[in-house]
């Protein structure tokens, strides 16, 4: 465990990237006069890339290990936020939302991969994956608050062409930092598969009722993140917030995250992984139904503030009770398989959400999701221990 802080400062500075990126390119696309529609396809392209690619990159990282993948990972999220720094157009947005969100991918298969590795026992993996889920928490805070920042200050004028290509700029070049902590760190490769002649296939892992179970409750979790990333920046749009607000309010949220989530460590030795992630539904579902209701931008930084406090808990919880009902020497699969699940239901969910905010506004949509994530409560208090070991037998 001594790699865990060199593990999180690579992810940091990798994750900001693709994290400013989906806070400045919707904004640019709104100046430039696109509908909340496009603005929800382009969205939906940072997770598109990763939907076709995670299990591939999956298999890739079982085979390889750590190095390999982020250094591939770094290469391509550089290059393609660099692309909309030179041409910032909405086909070229669209190019560096697919970079920069497939390379994003890779490098959290790779990084939980290891860290998974890492973990002796049960207790240790909550505990790592606490710590490492403080990492895009910071990411998510420091990619929209800086590029937010440049976006508004670095141009002529506030929200000029010029501050956005300085933010894209400088996005691109966070990833470049990654490799600078991960060089070093040594590689963790698991056992070979006992017995097995020919690799199973992916999909054999939903045979698990526990498989199925985690990735229904982290599929309606991920969807709340989507709609929180895609509302603020249009709801701060129509009441005429600039972008350094449209940032806080999102950078507050990360804060949040990263708050609860450095407590974690501590809190998950006196509750368990089942309880958090139900306890992290319930409240977000009253929290969405709330949240059209702020009327102010420091109304909507509080409720955003509340929501990366009951957010920020489940996904390291989600991630310790993967690595527990998986093969080890399949949890790149198991990994991937999250993943692809998770992103093939970003890429239509954002579509969804600016179609249906197009219609009837953005309040139904929080009301909507609001609603699903409420009644998928009952998945996550399923998630019990006593249930997986039965399960399993």
């Amino acid at each position: 465990m001594k790699t865990l802080p060199q593990l999180i400062a690579g992810q940091i500075f990798l994750h900001a990237c693709m994290a400013g990126m989906r806070m400045a390119t919707p904004l640019l696309a709104l100046k430039q006069g696109y509908s909340p529609l496009a603005v929800g396809a382009l969205l939906a392209l940072f997770a598109l890339t990763q939907v076709f690619l995670a299990l591939p990159a999956g298999r890739y990282v079982d085979r390889t290990g750590l190095k390999k993948p982020l250094l591939i990972s770094v290469a391509i999220s550089s290059v393609g936020a660099s692309l909309s720094a030179i041409w910032p157009v909405f086909p070229v947005l669209c190019l560096s939302a697919l970079a920069t969100g497939g390379a994003t991918g890779m490098s959290v298969i790779a990084l939980q991969r290891h860290v998974g590795r890492m973990a002796q026992n049960p207790a240790e993996l909550r505990v790592a994956f606490s710590w490492l889920s403080i990492g895009p928490a910071i990411s998510n805070f420091l990619g929209p608050v800086m590029a937010g920042l440049l976006i508004d200050f670095a141009g002529p004028q506030p929200a000029h062409i010029a501050g956005f290509q300085w933010a894209f700029l400088l996005l691109a070049m966070l990833p470049l930092s990654t490799w600078f902590w991960v060089r070093a760190v040594p590689e963790l490769h698991a056992p070979p598969a006992p017995g097995e002649v020919q690799p199973r296939r992916a999909m054999d892992l939903l045979a698990e009722p526990m498989m199925r179970r985690l990735l229904g409750v982290n599929w309606v979790l991920s969807s709340c993140w989507d709609v929180h990333t895609f509302v603020v920046p249009v709801l701060g749009h129509e009441r005429g917030y600039s972008a350094s607000v449209v940032g806080t309010i999102l950078g507050a949220f990360a804060i949040a995250a990263t708050f609860i989530r450095v407590c974690l460590p501590f809190i998950s030795r006196h509750v368990k992984e089942y309880q958090i992630i139900t306890g992290s539904m319930a409240c977000t579902a009253v929290l969405f139904g709330l949240y059209p209701f702020m009327p102010t931008a420091w109304a909507m930084g509080l409720c955003s503030v509340m929501l990366g406090l009951v957010l920020g808990t489940a996904q390291p919880m989600i991630m310790s009770t993967l690595h527990q009902i998986t093969p080890p020497h399949r949890h790149g699969e198991a990994l991937a398989l999250r993943l692809m699940s998770i992103n093939a239901s970003s890429v239509l969910m954002p579509v969804l959400f600016g179609a249906a905010g197009a219609v009837a506004g953005v309040g139904p949509v929080f009301w909507v999701v609001g609603s699903v994530v409420g009644w998928g409560s009952q998945w996550g208090w399923r998630l019990r221990p006593a249930s997986a070991h039965s399960e399993r037998s």
